[in-house]
């Protein structure tokens, strides 16, 4: 199918604006960078944070920010404690200097409680709350005991108020302070973070309650600021939560703003909704909050002023640069800022662990290739070399001390080499005691020949079995360069598919979404992963169907015409209530299915069967089909060939290539035991896109293939596993089509046939004399037969496997979207 990829061009004329805009951005980068520093490292925050704090009252006498936040800074920051300390005195005294000596009173019975409980408890973190309250009751009621000289019951009440809004604020400081003062905290946060942080601001925003200018207050305006930003950063359930919360805390500051909870909370509402329109849409949100409650709440005659105090809270809301906005919208989660990082560290990961994974690939294939340096020598140059070395042993024992040494071994070197080179390799065949001509020559030849002759026969047993220990070793390390290679790109294809992402197909989305919607079909959502061929990947959240089956009968045939090919319903989540959503997975239908059928008999009549079979799914569009057959019968025929196939089966899923598997296999089956208890392995794998199949028999009997009236033979020559350790597996290959019938057999069907001459043929014929094509029914008959023909006795275990390749038709057919083509071409 022909796919159009749109492309997005930019226009040339936006240069300019966006080197502009770039240049913008960087500027506000690095101020805020600098402000940053500057007000973190100096503490100047503190200070700043500590003075309003200083000038915060709720409910017209009670003090409850300015310790807890003094002993936050003093538990964090110990070296920003005096500053803070000394800020927050400075703005209790531009209220009166009682509250200036409230504060001092409490700092200091603070200081004196905190080092007397660090004698006591060792977590500062978890006492620091109690010492708050503890303080500030002691100060309160001291400071009332002075001024009064007699407490009533009011004064205890307020006091109690006082030390547990301390308490709280304590817990809430010690939440959101971090968040303020590190530069690089974590990327997400939680609502309850949020909260603690609104709450800190609006604490910080009582302090300005009573700065006013020409009936514009202060503390309204940037009250109003904040609910903007949050409102247009994290939409309407952000802006209304940040709204109720300052609206809240302002109005126990000054009771006379008790209705700006409702006008903030509405206006974050309002703004959080209509910030698709950008900063002017939130700006629109603020000023229809702001009319209606101010019309609602004090009438017509303080409109015009709570209307200017929204304007200027418009006004540094438009001035906010977006750098700040967007920092600000990479913590707060729901945000597209937020998802954009969460989507980059995860990116980040994926690519680190895709490194990772190549850089395994990559030591495992260079162990791969030391392995295999030691097999790929010249095999010539090792013979010589070995029989150089085994007559150096010979000479050394029996020459060395001869008087003939020199005539031998200098004067005729050419001639005694050759004669114990010949002696050895007779020896080797077990051929020297008949070789007289041999013998006499060399008698002739050396005056200890019997005496060399002894020790090239004793020696010879050794250097054989040196030998055959040195092809084991090689051998196994052959094994192990193949396996190691094997894993590698095992390994090389997980790398592959991590660093697979999910492509952009915005456009496909779209037309997809259109063409179901038009058609009358709600859908929440369209994610396409794969359009590729064969390999379609889409996943889509519709509204509950109600078990009537929409996803496979309706949604499922219109994406087979538009991407025209048979795509069904893979997975699917249905909702748990009437209201939910149920997520469904459509993917690309296999051009084939397979239909078995097996029929079985073990040997007498008996249980256990020295045959195993299996039908093993590899996930990646591929289906085999195995049969083993164990050497003898019984209970240890059985063990092996369900070895041998439980072995196939892990390996094979597992991704390493048929060849590795099936060496591997034998590897483990010759190096496990010493028995001679072999297995037989006939395995086929199809490829359910196209047909192609790959037949490994390894000492397996032919299989057939029923293609109408044609009976086609397949057979490959391979000693059964376990009996060499080094074997190249020959593979035949055979294109299935659809009708076809792929007939496996173990050799007790295949030779159980008794007074036949010639298997082969009288398989064919009985083969093509069946009439049905039910894959169970032609095995169940193919067993008869052979039973038949021993008069009804079952002289070995017996298996037959048939399996029936067919296309694969969707059970609903494509239903035509009328119009889709044209958008698509288009």
């Amino acid at each position: 199918m022909e796919k159009v990829e749109r492309r997005l061009m930019e226009p040339i004329s936006d240069f300019g604006m966006q080197k502009t805009q770039f240049v913008v951005n960087r500027f506000f980068q690095r101020l805020s960078s600098r402000l940053q520093l500057f007000l973190l490292h100096k503490g100047l925050i503190y200070a700043f944070i500590g003075f309003l704090l200083g000038r915060a009252i709720i409910l017209s006498e009670i003090l409850p920010f300015a310790l807890p936040f003094f002993g936050a800074i003093l538990l964090m920051k110990k070296d920003k404690a005096a500053l803070a300390g000394i800020s927050l005195i400075a703005g209790g005294m531009t209220v009166s200097l009682n509250i200036s000596l409230i504060i001092t009173m409490s700092i200091i019975a603070f200081l004196i409680l905190n080092r007397l409980s660090g004698h006591i408890f060792k977590d500062r973190l978890k006492i620091l709350p109690f010492v708050v309250f503890s303080t500030v009751m002691i100060t309160r009621i001291g400071y009332f005991f002075f001024i009064k000289s007699t407490l009533t019951l009011y004064d205890y009440m307020m006091a109690g108020v006082e030390s547990g809004l301390a308490f709280i604020l304590t817990l809430i400081f010690l939440q959101s302070i971090p968040l303020l003062s590190v530069r690089k905290y974590k990327q997400s946060l939680k609502i309850e973070e949020i909260i603690c942080i609104m709450i800190l601001l609006a604490s910080v925003m009582t302090g300005l309650v009573g700065v006013t200018y020409q009936n514009l207050q202060a503390e309204h305006i940037f009250s109003r600021y904040l609910v903007l930003l949050f409102a247009f950063i994290g939409g309407s359930s952000i802006g209304s939560t940040v709204g109720v919360v300052i609206g809240l805390i302002l109005s126990l500051a000054n009771v006379g703003n008790l209705y700006h909870m409702s006008l903030l909370a509405f206006s974050g509402l309002l703004g959080g909704l209509l910030r698709e329109g950008q900063k002017f849409g939130t700006a629109i949100g603020l000023l229809i909050g702001t009319l209606l409650i101010s019309l609602y709440g004090q009438g017509s005659a303080d409109v015009m002023t709570t209307l200017i105090e929204s304007l200027i809270a418009i006004l540094l809301f438009f001035i906010t640069p977006k750098v700040v906005t967007s920092r600000l919208a990479k913590h707060i989660p729901g945000t597209n800022e937020h998802s954009q990082e969460q989507q980059q560290y995860v990116r980040k990961i994926r690519d680190v662990t895709a490194q990772r994974v190549d850089q395994f690939s990559q030591v495992f294939q260079a162990l791969s290739e030391s392995f295999a340096t030691f097999y790929e020598k010249n095999e010539p140059d090792d013979e010589q070399r070995e029989t150089d070395l085994f007559l150096s042993s010979i000479t050394e024992s029996t020459c060395q001390h001869c008087f003939k040494k020199e005539k031998c071994w200098v004067e005729n070197f050419d001639t005694t080499y050759d004669l114990m080179k010949k002696i050895m390799h007779e020896n080797k065949q077990n051929r020297y005691q008949n070789n007289i001509k041999l013998k006499k020559e060399f008698q002739r030849h050396c005056s200890k020949s019997t005496r060399v002759e002894e020790a090239i026969e004793q020696e010879i047993n050794y250097f054989q079995a040196n030998q055959k220990l040195k092809r084991e070793v090689q051998e196994s390390r052959r094994l192990v360069a193949e396996q190691l290679l094997g894993v590698s790109h095992v390994m090389e294809d997980l790398s592959n598919e991590i660093k697979r992402e999910r492509e952009n197909h915005f456009v496909q989305e779209e037309q997809i979404l259109d063409a179901l919607q038009n058609f009358g079909i709600e859908i929440v959502n369209v994610d396409i992963y794969s359009l590729e061929q064969g390999n379609v990947d889409i996943e889509m959240s519709i509204p509950f169907c109600n078990g009537h089956g929409e996803c496979e009968k309706i949604i499922a045939p219109m994406l087979s015409d538009i991407l025209e090919e048979s795509i069904v319903v893979k997975h699917e989540e249905c909702a748990n209530y009437p209201n939910g959503y149920c997520h469904v997975s459509f993917g690309s239908a296999k051009k084939f299915r397979i239909e078995t059928g097996v029929a079985h008999a073990a040997k007498g009549g008996g249980l256990v069967s020295g045959d195993s079979y299996s039908m093993i799914d590899l996930g990646v569009g591929k289906y085999a089909v195995a049969i083993s057959d164990g050497m003898g019968n019984g209970v240890r025929a059985h063990f092996e060939s369900n070895e041998t196939i439980k072995l196939l089966q892990k390996i094979l899923q597992s991704g390493i290539e048929e060849k590795v598997a099936i060496k591997t296999i034998n590897s483990i089956l010759s190096l496990r035991t010493t028995d001679e208890i072999f297995s037989t392995l006939d395995l086929a794998i199809v490829d359910l896109q196209d047909g192609n199949s790959k037949f490994l028999k390894i000492g397996s009997t032919p299989s057939y293939v029923k293609r109408g009236d044609k009976i086609i033979r397949i057979q490959a020559s391979n000693l059964p596993m376990g009996i060499i350790d080094d074997f190249d597996v020959d593979v035949v290959g055979e294109k299935l089509k659809a009708g076809d019938l792929l007939i496996m057999m173990s050799d007790g069907i295949f030779e159980g046939p008794k007074h036949v001459e010639n298997y082969d043929l009288w398989m064919k014929r009985k083969i093509s004399e069946i009439k049905t094509d039910n894959p169970q029914e032609v095995a169940d008959l193919i067993m008869e037969e052979v039973i038949r023909t021993r008069a009804g006795k079952i002289e070995d275990d017996m298996t037959v496997v048939v399996s029936a390749i067919e296309h694969n038709t969707p059970k609903w057919a494509s239903i035509p979207v009328s119009g889709y083509k044209s958008k698509k071409t288009g």
